[in-house]
C-alpha cells in the first residue's frame, strides 16, 4: 500500500505549516538546505506553485497566497519566477546530495530552483 505522501512524525497541522514554510523560503531565497525527505516533498509542491505562477491570473494569485505565508514570497512568485519559467514544462527544481547531518546522519540536500 503506498503513502500519498510523508508524515515527518507529526500531525497534520505542525507538518502543513512545516511546509508551508519551507515553500515560502524555498521562493524567498530560491534555495535551501534541508533533509532530502523533506526536499522531495517541497519539489512537488514548488512545481505546483511555479504552475500557478506561469498561470498569472488572479485565481492562481489567491491559491497561492492561501498557501505560501509570505505575501512578498507569492509577489515574487509571479512576477519574477513565474515568468523566469515560461518556456519550461515542468522539473523547476533541483536536488543535490550535500552530504550527512552530524548531530543524526540525516543525508542532507540543497533544494534550488533550476
Amino acid at each position: 500500500m503506498m503513502m500519498a505522501h510523508r508524515k515527518f512524525s507529526r500531525t497534520t497541522g505542525p507538518r502543513r505549516a512545516l511546509l508551508r514554510n519551507l515553500v515560502t523560503s524555498l521562493f524567498i531565497a530560491e534555495r535551501i538546505e534541508t533533509t532530502e525527505a523533506k526536499a522531495k516533498e517541497i519539489a512537488s509542491i514548488a512545481n505546483k506553485m511555479i504552475t500557478l505562477g506561469k498561470r498569472g491570473d488572479l485565481h492562481a494569485r489567491r491559491q497561492a497566497l492561501s498557501y505560501m505565508m509570505d505575501e512578498s514570497a507569492v509577489t515574487k512568485l509571479f512576477e519574477k519566477i513565474g515568468p523566469r519559467f515560461e518556456a519550461r514544462d515542468g522539473g523547476y527544481t533541483r536536488i543535490l546530495k550535500k552530504g550527512f547531518r552530524r548531530g543524526d546522519g540525516a543525508p542532507m540536500v540543497i533544494l534550488e530552483l533550476v
